[in-house]
């Protein structure tokens, strides 16, 4: 397979090295000084297994890279939700007909309701694609669906630190098991990332949602580390509270919950000092990604009627502080 990783980060940044390290042809969109240091000295990835250093293909135009080296046949797309509009429309001269795009993205994923089989079924998520244009800049068949349980942050250009959690979770969006879904699990088990199939993708979109959706803004809002807030009975009594508003929306969508809040709860204190997303794009003047970890949410609450003060509180909060910074 020849492989595009769209946005070079953390996760994006682990993905690359681990398929390039394998042997697949591999190259990646990124910019700025991260895209420099790539290009002049290779992509660094630091993890407990050790380190590795990969020479790749990269550019910062999807246009120039196909003049490069063709369509891709996956291209993983590893961006925060709101740059993903912008990108849709410039990854074209990638995608031939038989290519899979995987969104390995936070939050709700803008693609939800494609083939989702309930009453919304087709339905654009008008907080993440509020004209309607995503489905049309990118034609949704090309989609698997990708929950990732990995962290790791961009320590210097061209160097990604990884916690060496590996797991990405796979899925079509009408839950068949296909011969891509398939193919592509295997590659990324041959490049020692481990992939598992879910023919309910949904419900893992909910299981990693949940927990980002209480615990993204309260690590933000208080710019705490995980161990910090597990560590706080009174912040942790609130998040439990609304975990049970998330869990009564998803009970309203069918989603079979994979773990209970307790079990959350304890993944979360294993986590260690970590800083969450939210919390590392608000020290680096970054635009935090609070449509897609909260507010598409409380749109998805208010489609089938479920009050979810708190969490809706919480949106508030954050956006009001997303206002008050100063994103790069």
């Amino acid at each position: 397979m020849k492989f595009c990783i769209v946005g070079a980060g953390a996760i994006g940044g682990v993905l690359a090295a681990r398929l390039a390290h394998a042997g697949f042809e591999t190259s990646v969109i990124a910019r700025g000084a991260h895209l420099q240091a790539i290009r002049a000295q290779g992509l660094t990835l630091k993890s407990p297994e050790g380190a590795i250093n990969v020479s790749l293909r990269a550019s910062a135009d999807p246009a120039a890279l196909a003049a490069e080296s063709g369509p891709q046949e996956v291209i993983f797309i590893a961006l925060k939700a709101h740059q993903i509009p912008a990108m849709l429309p410039l990854l074209a001269p990638l995608i031939e007909p038989e290519t899979v795009v995987v969104p390995a993205i936070n939050g709700v994923p803008w693609w939800y309701f494609f083939r989702e089989g309930g009453p919304f079924d087709g339905q654009a998520v008008q907080t993440l694609d509020p004209q309607g244009t995503l489905f049309t800049q990118l034609d949704p068949h090309h989609i698997l669906g990708c929950v990732v349980h990995a962290a790791g942050e961009v320590t210097s250009p061209g160097e990604v630190s990884w916690n060496g959690q590996k797991l990405f979770v796979l899925g079509e969006p009408d839950g068949s098991l296909s011969r891509r879904l398939n193919g592509l699990v295997d590659a990324m088990h041959r490049a020692g990332l481990e992939a598992k199939i879910s023919e309910r993708i949904r419900d893992e979109v909910w299981m990693k949602m949940i927990g980002n959706t209480s615990f993204n803004p309260v690590a933000a809002l208080t710019r705490a580390r995980m161990d910090r807030i597990c560590a706080n009975a009174e912040l942790i009594a609130f998040i439990r509270t609304v975990m049970e508003e998330l869990t009564r929306v998803a009970d309203a969508y069918g989603i079979r919950q994979l773990v209970t809040i307790d079990k959350r709860l304890e993944i979360a204190k294993s986590i260690g000092p970590v800083k969450i997303s939210m919390h590392q794009d608000l020290d680096l003047g970054r635009a935090m990604e609070v449509d897609a970890i909260v507010g598409a949410f409380i749109e998805l609450a208010r489609k089938v009627d479920i009050p979810t003060p708190l969490t809706a509180a919480l949106y508030g909060m954050l956006a009001e502080l997303a206002r008050n910074a100063t994103p790069a």
